[in-house]
């Protein structure tokens, strides 16, 4: 079993930081991408970003330039730095994973149970 913990959400104004943290544990051989998602009251869970295991990552038009996503390998964590921050960024947002649990290719995609960030204007 594999669980993935998000913390650092909250309340800030517009314009402010934020830096969510997301670790994951149990049985994890090795996460090969690590993510950040994002839902607003009545809309789909959408992409923040993305990072692989080599490094590379994505990020949405809507944060490009604001938010920086990072990861540490050897905790088995993923970081996601919001500045410039909207009233639209407001979510509930989601830590996700892509997880190996040995080294025969075992494994799936987890969640976290999300932690809530609201921007006031």
């Amino acid at each position: 079993q594999v669980r993935l913990l998000e913390s650092g959400g909250g309340l800030v104004q517009a314009g402010g930081s934020l830096r969510l943290s997301c670790t994951a544990s149990g049985a994890v051989f090795r996460i090969n991408r690590m993510s950040w998602f994002r839902q607003a009251p009545g809309e789909q869970r959408e992409l923040v970003a993305h990072i692989f295991s080599h490094g590379s990552t994505n990020y949405a038009d809507s944060v490009k330039g604001r938010f920086t996503i990072a990861r540490d390998n050897a905790r088995n964590m993923v970081f996601l730095q919001m500045n410039s921050l909207k009233p639209e960024d407001t979510a509930v947002y989601y830590c996700n994973a892509d997880v190996s649990v040995n080294n025969y290719g075992q494994g799936g995609d987890f969640w976290g149970p999300g932690t809530q960030v609201t921007v006031s204007s």
